[in-house]
């Protein structure tokens, strides 16, 4: 990281995630849990910290609470003289209320305009505003020094996407040094990328700015009727309209300390379907993303709980985990656990079967009980020779979710007959 400029780091956590209900009925999208004992959040949070971002505002909104206690938890800095080095939220506040009415973040580029005051106070010169609900490992620190090395106004990172799956994105065109040429949101006909007609140029959300670009740039897009303040929509396309310098940083150039494979990991685990399959491809052999590099640590709050423990082998009735992750505190009695995730204290009883599932906090699986392709949320009590995900009309008839793919999802706190 550059000795001589300050960098802020801005994390937009307020996502409702509505495709991940119920998993997000009672939190928003980045307090979901991923990777056995992991938060979404934790992943953009490690990010900064490994690259050297050590102020860092996390922007709240919609069901904040668990992810509020999850940051005070296990995310500050201890008290001293370090006043550059802070991870603090920043709810909706209606900061702007004499000038903006009574309204909450109205987008993307909206939640940092109204926090714009935060940017003017650390005397950042870049900004690095980032999604917090992605999964994936980012050196920041590279893409800073290539925005600095371009002398760019904003740099965003792009990811080559399939042309098929690129309308959910934003799409650019660029030049032979990198520089944006062209930005749509969303395009219902999005266009390929030189000599890969298969695939599209694609913005991941995460952006650097130079401060005083920012800042202007959203008190034109405040004052502008019909904008949506977002900025895919609204704020990139003015400012490729009005001349800014929109460099293009490379995801795939991304180096990670300690790992030797090409940083090309990177999903949005925006559908109970996508969450599943991210969580499947952890528990695999060789998984896509490896969360035991040390050389680039993922953090999140810790958690005093004991060991996990497995007991009994006597017959069928053998404590076991094959091809799984498992939190601490969990007790694995007699019980058979496949190819899954199992966050913390979990209890899998005798002569019962886990597969192919994630399975959170606290939750509890009867004696003879057989769970299979399911994502069970917190605090449920699966009696004795219950069956999920094997009757996938009967798992609907119980009020559960069950995706197209046969994924069944247990929301929080279910209490069976």
């Amino acid at each position: 990281m550059s000795s001589r400029r300050r960098i802020l780091g801005m994390i937009l956590a307020g996502g409702q995630g509505t495709r991940l209900a119920p998993l997000t009925s009672k939190r928003s999208k980045p307090a979901v849990p991923f990777g056995s004992k992991f938060r979404i959040i934790d992943f953009a949070l490690s990010n900064f910290l490994n690259s050297g971002v050590y102020a860092i505002y996390v922007l709240t909104q919609f069901k904040a609470q668990s992810l509020t206690e999850h940051i005070q938890r296990g995310w500050r800095f201890g008290s001293g003289l370090l006043a550059d080095y802070f991870i603090t939220l920043a709810p909706a506040q209606m900061y702007l209320y004499e000038q903006l009415g009574n309204v909450w973040y109205r987008g993307t580029a909206d939640a940092i305009y109204q926090n714009l005051h935060l940017v003017e106070n650390y005397r950042a010169d870049d900004v690095a505003i980032f999604s917090g609900d992605h999964i994936y490992k980012m050196n920041v620190a590279h893409m800073l020094e290539q925005h600095e090395a371009h002398r760019a106004d904003i740099t965003i990172a792009a990811y080559p996407t399939l042309l098929a799956d690129a309308s959910r994105f934003g799409v650019m065109q660029v030049d032979e040094r990198g520089r944006v040429t062209e930005f749509q949101e969303k395009p219902k006909e999005p266009k390929a990328m030189p000599g890969k007609p298969n695939m599209a140029l694609c913005s991941m959300g995460n952006y650097i700015f130079s401060r005083r670009v920012l800042s202007e740039l959203l008190e034109v897009d405040a004052r502008a009727e019909g904008s949506q303040h977002d900025f895919g929509k609204d704020v990139l396309p003015r400012a490729l309209r009005d001349g800014y310098h929109i460099h293009a940083y490379d995801f795939h150039s991304n180096p990670i300390p300690g790992q030797a494979r090409a940083n090309t990991y990177w999903r949005d685990v925006g559908t109970l379907e996508a969450y599943h399959e991210a969580s499947m491809d952890l528990v695999s052999v060789d998984p896509q993303f490896d969360v035991f590099n040390p050389e680039w640590p993922l953090r999140t709050a810790v958690e005093y709980s004991p060991p996990a423990k497995f007991v009994h082998e006597a017959g069928e009735r053998v404590g076991r985990a094959l091809n799984s992750m498992v939190a601490g505190g969990c007790i694995i009695s007699g019980g058979t656990v496949r190819e899954s995730i199992l966050s913390r204290r979990v209890r899998v009883n005798s002569y019962s079967l886990v597969e192919r599932s994630v399975i959170f906090d606290e939750v509890d699986i009867g004696r003879h009980a057989k769970v299979r392709n399911a994502i069970i949320d917190k605090d449920v009590r699966v009696p004795p020779n219950a069956k999920i995900g094997f009757d996938l009309e009967q798992d609907k008839a119980r009020g559960f979710t069950v995706t197209d793919n046969g994924i069944v999802v247990v929301p929080k706190g279910y209490k069976f007959d």
